[in-house]
């Protein structure tokens, strides 16, 4: 693997359609999108300079895991991976180009996302916390007195959605009937219904290798030709999720295996919210460490077993 950080992804071969925080998005026709996972690093809403090596591929491969494993545990559960490798045929990419995805690329369908942030919480933690603090609620929902810290949530996972920001701008929490009111009706029940599923059934099979989710998000579309919901993007990364060592140790912050090295930085220097910043390197190293170790944990390979499974 690679121990230079993947900044930018330049395709000459098909065209570019998107471009977020972390991922590219290219068309391969009407139907289907390349979808290219660089190894990019947001926190507090903002890109920062440095990346995390090997961090894209890490995404990209416990996401086709999560995908594969609640496919078959879940009977409602749809994702949008078509192949895991780079297109062929008359959309054909050069031999640099491909040796550029190896990994880090999906094919997937194009659907339509709806304008939320998919997240559910099982403990008191990050920007939960700071509301219970404040009023005893987590996006709005009324919660018992007296939790601490990190404690379990004592009715169980909660659906705490919030809004999609575009560039410039934060994400805003929202309540379940905000939500609703942005998707609609119709599909505002199932979203929430599938994401606590995804939460309950992921949580405890993590559990069973010693890792605790605390918290996840994730992006949920709608296949209109099928009308039904589909999960998209990325699914229980460590980018997307707090992952903690179990037990949980109540009442004080948490080791993790997620990016809460880099937030804890920004945050103890003043950075936080602020666009470009260069990551020393024991704290790119230190994040780097932490992703493919929960990697290990939950699917039981190396990062290199999983790339040496994908084949040529």
């Amino acid at each position: 693997m690679s121990s230079q950080a993947v900044i930018s992804i330049d395709l000459k071969s098909l065209k570019l359609v998107a471009s977020g925080k972390v991922r590219e998005i290219y068309e391969i026709d009407k139907s289907t999108l390349l979808m290219v996972v660089t190894d990019r690093v947001s926190a507090y809403d903002e890109i920062l300079s440095s990346g995390i090596p090997d961090k894209g591929a890490i995404l990209c491969q416990m996401s086709a895991y999560w995908f594969t494993l609640l496919g078959a545990q879940m009977p409602n559960f749809k994702h949008h991976v078509l192949s895991l490798k780079p297109p062929s045929g008359c959309q054909i990419v050069s031999p640099s180009e491909r040796a550029t995805l190896r990994g880090r690329c999906m094919q997937i369908q194009a659907l339509k996302v709806f304008p939320i942030e998919v997240i559910v919480r099982g403990y008191l933690t990050g920007s939960a916390w700071d509301e219970y603090k404040k009023s005893s609620t987590v996006h709005g929902i009324p919660q018992p007195a007296g939790l601490q810290r990190c404690q379990a949530l004592p009715g169980g996972p909660i659906y705490t959605p919030s809004t999609k920001a575009p560039p410039g701008f934060h994400d805003e929490n929202i309540s379940p009937e905000e939500a609703r009111k942005i998707v609609g009706e119709k599909w505002a029940g199932e979203i929430e219904n599938l994401a606590l599923s995804i939460y309950k059934t992921a949580h405890s099979f993590a559990m069973e290798r010693g890792i605790i989710i605390a918290d996840t998000k994730m992006e949920i579309a709608l296949d209109e030709k099928n009308d039904e919901i589909v999960v998209v993007d990325e699914l229980l990364t460590p980018d997307s999720s707090r992952f903690w060592p179990a037990p949980v140790r109540v009442g004080e912050e948490q080791p993790s295996f997620d990016k809460q090295h880099i937030r804890d930085y920004l945050k103890a220097h003043g950075l936080g919210g602020k666009p470009d910043v260069e990551l020393p390197e024991h704290i790119v190293t230190e994040t780097t460490n932490a992703y493919r170790e929960v990697f290990r944990r939950l699917t039981s390979q190396t990062l290199e077993q999983a790339m040496e499974a994908l084949g040529d």
